[in-house]
């Protein structure tokens, strides 16, 4: 499927390792989106024009049919889009949805086809009970190569503040499956997972770490600069609310006395990107830190003070063929042409990518934790 010259989208569909399309499917798509985001899940959805006697329903009917079989791996989906030369894929997902709307009046009908990331094949089997007396990013490389026919690459990263189990007091088990488990780590450790294509097709990694909102800045989003402007709309708000002190309560053993300890917004990896903080507007005690050790206790009080300072925040949209290059979610970039209160380096939490015939546009969500940047230049 092309939308002009420059751009090329592959699409390829199978079990476990999937294969290009038949020409037939790519004359059909009509429509794709796929959505990035921090914190959820990444999803997809392909929309193809159909009449009763297209051969794609057959080919959906037993691919959804064969998702329903037990030990059977789900329908895999690669979407890679070329962009100026250069192919980059742009979402790596199982299906887990088929919707089939017939046509009507002599006009074709459609089959919409949704997934998810690779996340969904790691919630299929519950392993509760299964020993796990190694440290917690071990725990997370030893889970994660069990989807190694997936592409999957595991990128552990060690806590802040690592809490390792005795073996005389206690053996950590999984509960749940493998999804729910590494998630319920990340929540103890202030840690995010998420599995994200790599850079060549075919192959992800699944990252277990702190979130990080430094490194190089993709190119700038520009406003109001004639020539220049590479964005289509873009809005800001500013909510002085947002700014929230986790208090942390920390139990005396011998006294059985809660101390509480304040825990501000300090993390290397989350550096400030504005002059201008968000104001602390109110104190959250945190009362479930009493049962916990006081590792624990802190490490799921920074992870609540990173969650509560962003308080700026932007949406818009863009051409990607007019931008130059994909705008990839879970990284910083650039925006100039705004003002001097909301220029400045921003995170990415949020991409949609839309792309029709003759048409790719992305619609982002940015954040903050403050007005006025700090960086006097932003890369162009």
């Amino acid at each position: 499927m092309s939308s002009s010259s420059a751009l090329h989208l592959s699409l390829m569909i199978g079990p476990v390792a999937p294969m290009p399309v038949p020409a037939l499917m790519i004359d059909a798509l009509e429509f794709v989106e796929v959505s990035h985001a921090t914190g959820t899940t990444s999803a997809f959805q392909l929309r193809f024009k159909v009449t009763s006697q297209s051969a794609l329903n057959t080919i959906f009917l037993v691919a959804t049919g064969q998702n329903t079989t037990l030990g059977t791996p789900p329908l895999r989906v690669v979407l890679i889009v070329t962009l100026n030369g250069r192919p980059r894929p742009l979402f790596d997902g199982v299906v887990s949805q088929v919707e089939v709307q017939p046509g009507q009046s002599d006009q074709p009908g459609s089959i919409s086809v949704t997934g998810e990331d690779l996340t969904r094949v790691m919630d299929l089997i519950d392993f509760s009970g299964v020993p796990m007396p190694m440290p917690i990013p071990a725990r997370v490389a030893l889970i994660c190569a069990k989807y190694a026919a997936f592409g999957i690459v595991p990128l552990p990263i060690p806590e802040l503040f690592p809490d390792v189990p005795i073996p005389v007091e206690r053996i950590p088990a999984q509960q749940g499956t493998d999804l729910a488990y590494i998630q319920q780590l990340a929540e103890e450790v202030g840690h995010v997972f998420y599995i994200e294509p790599g850079e060549v097709p075919l192959t992800n990694v699944a990252y277990f770490g702190p979130e990080i909102k430094v490194g190089l800045p993709q190119p700038a989003l520009n406003l109001d600069m004639d020539a220049h402007t590479n964005v289509e709309s873009m809005n800001f708000s500013f909510d002085p609310t947002k700014g929230v002190l986790p208090v942390v309560l920390i139990q005396n053993p011998q006294t059985r006395v809660p101390i509480p300890i304040p825990i501000p917004d300090l993390n290397p990896l989350q550096p400030p990107l504005g002059a201008l903080p968000a104001p602390i507007a109110r104190l959250k005690m945190m009362k479930d830190t009493a049962k916990l050790n006081p590792m624990q206790a802190i490490l799921k009080g920074l992870n609540e003070a990173k969650k509560s300072q962003d308080a700026v925040s932007a949406s818009g949209s863009l051409d990607v063929l007019r931008y130059g290059r994909l705008l990839e979610a879970r990284k910083l970039v650039g925006v100039r042409g705004a003002g001097i209160a909301y220029d400045g380096l921003y995170y990415v939490s949020r991409v949609t990518s839309t792309i029709k015939r003759g048409e790719f546009t992305q619609r982002f969500e940015l954040t903050r934790n403050g007005l006025i940047s700090l960086t006097p230049t932003v890369p162009a």
